[in-house]
Parts: structure tokens; sequence; C-alpha cells
């Protein structure tokens, strides 16, 4: 294997390849990246066999071939060299590579030893827009568990209502829905959890085509991901969703009107207080404003008051700050509705004149 590329290519690649790699250390192979040179492109893999990533770079090619490197120790020198055109060639069990004033060298492991990432693409289900990857999915994925005893809530639900593709993530106390009029280019047999990791992956693709391909491959029960030369691959996750349709309220008898930035303002300053007493604020809601509070005997209780217009009648929920500061969090958009029925059950967030999105959260049961 020989090449020649500019570093600046590559240099752009490795942050997120390196997500990718492995620092448990039980297999050396999985802190390796896989270089494979081939028809005029360099392509480097990296995984830990609970996601992949592989993405290319065009490199001038005097002899083709693949090996695998040690990882941290080229990405930190890559780093480091800045702008040049390097050379990178084999020689027996050595990689080398040389610069202006500048020779390294990598012992190495035969890329026969490596992982394949994946057999088939499979079929194309979805083709959208990166940017509307980020701004609907970032709505969704922070609601998926990070540890749970039932794995299917460590991912995200793709499930399909009529001709839009839904995306659903819950822990357990909280729910996000975000509804897309996304026309799937092949029939979704069946709803699909994909692992809230490789969603987050997603939005660090780096590539300049915004054009974001789904395939599904149900013989490998893999979910690919492709973005220019980027690709991210993720096993799915199998096991039973729960029936998320059931615990949505059918109705509210109250409603009101808030503005994002005041309310994410007044629960920022409330969670000073609040984290004395298990992050719980309370938000009791008027007529023309909403007062959240928080109360903790040890320290003291403040209170901030927002503006807000309510339908419907007077009410009181309490909530885990937490929940609530990473909804307004995930948001862009400024005009929220809440709805509820009463303080012992769910209270749903949705966006202002938007029917595609809600968050629901559950309530704490608090005395007085």
């Amino acid at each position: 294997m020989k090449i020649t590329f500019l570093s600046d290519n590559l240099q752009k690649k490795l942050p997120f390849l390196n997500h990718a790699v492995s620092s448990r250390g039980q297999l050396p192979i999985l802190s390796n990246f896989l270089l494979d040179v081939k028809k005029g492109k360099l392509t480097i893999s990296a995984t830990d066999l609970e996601i992949g990533i592989s993405s290319s770079i065009p490199v001038n090619v005097e002899k083709e071939g693949s090996v695998t490197l040690p990882a941290k120790n080229f990405s930190d020198l890559l780093a480091n060299i800045g702008s040049q055109k390097l050379t990178l060639f084999l020689e027996g069990e050595t990689l080398r590579l040389t610069g202006e004033k500048i020779k390294a060298s990598f012992q190495t492991i035969p890329s026969d030893d490596f992982p394949n990432l994946y057999e088939e693409k499979g079929e194309e289900l979805i083709s959208i827009k990166k940017s509307q990857v980020e701004e609907f999915i970032s709505r969704v994925v922070f609601a998926a568990a990070f540890d749970s005893s039932k794995p299917a809530l460590s991912g995200v639900l793709l499930d399909k209502d009529k001709n839009e593709v839904l995306f659903v993530a819950t822990d357990g106390y909280r729910l996000s829905m975000q509804k897309n009029v996304f026309k799937t280019k092949e029939e979704l047999a069946k709803p699909l959890v994909i692992p809230s990791r490789v969603i987050r992956e997603i939005l660090s693709i780096s590539e300049e085509s915004d054009e974001l391909r789904v395939f599904i491959s149900e013989k490998n029960n893999q979910v690919l991901f492709s973005q220019g030369e980027t690709i991210l691959v993720g096993r799915l996750i199998e096991g039973e969703y729960p029936d998320y349709q059931k615990i949505i309220p059918a109705d509210f008898n109250t409603k009101t009107e808030v503005k994002r930035d005041e309310l994410l303002n007044a629960i920022k300053i409330c969670s000073v207080f609040a984290r004395e007493t298990a992050n719980i604020i309370k938000l009791t809601i008027g007529k023309d404003r909403m007062i959240v509070s928080a109360n903790s005997p040890s320290v003291g209780e403040d209170s901030v008051e927002i503006s807000a217009k309510t339908i419907g009648e007077e009410n009181e929920i309490a909530f885990n700050a937490k929940y609530v500061l990473d909804l307004l969090s995930s948001l862009d958009k400024d005009d929220l509705v809440f709805e509820m029925t009463g303080p012992l059950n769910p209270g749903v967030f949705k966006i202002k004149e938007d029917n595609t999105f809600l968050h629901l959260i559950m309530p704490i049961r608090v005395q007085g």
C-alpha cells in the first residue's frame, strides 16, 4: 500500500471516526482504524461492535492495499501536524508516514482480523435532508433511557402511522414523539427500534452533502445511515416497545400558552432550590400567568412568575425540573402550549400551531 494525500482532508474525518473506536481494550483490533485503499480512495473504518463508522477521502494511489493501525496515536499525530502533503506506505508490518520535516511509523495488525461493518446496505427506507434530521431528532432522542432493564427503552422507535413516519423515545417517565411527512421508499414491515446512541451520532456527521439516506437490512438486523462519503452502522434493538399511544392523553381541561425562553429561565432559577428536594418544581397555572416555584425546607424557597394565556381550569402540577429543562433546551421554537387534566395525570408540551410534535412528562405527587 502506498498513497499521497492532503492532511486537511483526513483531519476533518478523524474526530467523528473516533466515536466508534473501542476504549475497553478487550480486543486490540477494536482500538485500531482499518485503512483500505482502493480505486483512488482511502476508506477509514472504526467499530466497537455496537456501532461502526467508515469515511473516505480522495488520494493518489501508487499501490492499493489495506491494514489496521492504532487509532489514538494516528489521530493525535494528524491533529498536530498542520496542513501538508503526506505519504503513507507499508513496509512489511510497519506503516510509515512522511511529510514536510516529519517521519513516523506505526505497528500494524493485518486487516483480515478487522470485523466487517456490514455485509449489505439493505433496502433504502428514507432519504431526508440532514437539516430536517437535526431539527426533528434533537426533539426526541434525549427522552430515551441511557440505562434500562428494558433494552427497547434505550432506543428510538421508528414507526409508521398512515403516510407519516414517527420517531418516538421514552424512558418511562417522559415521552417525545415527532411525526414527519416523509414518504418511505420501502414499506415499513414492522416498527424498528434504533439505539439512541446511533441516533445521536447522526447529528455529528459532518459532510457537505445534505442528503441522509437510511437503509434497513432485516437479514443482518442492522440500520445504516449514509451521508456523502460517510457511513454509520448500528444494530437494531430486539424487544417489544411499549404501546406509547395508550399513555398520550386524549383531552385536557387546562391549556396554556407560554414563551419557551421565559419558562426556561424560570425553571433554571427555581432549580437552584429544587436541587435540595429531589429536583421538584411546581407549575401553578392561572388565567394570565404561570408561577414556577420550588421549596426546600433546609434552604428556602423561590418563585418566578411568567406571562401565560390559559383556556380552561386553573391548575397546578409538579415535575422533575431536569425533564422540563431537557425538553426546553432541545426546542428551537418559542411559542409553546402546555396541556394537562390534573396534578396526577401526565402533562403535555406542544409547539403552537404544530401538530407534529408532543412531549409528555409524568408528574410528581407532592404534599400540599
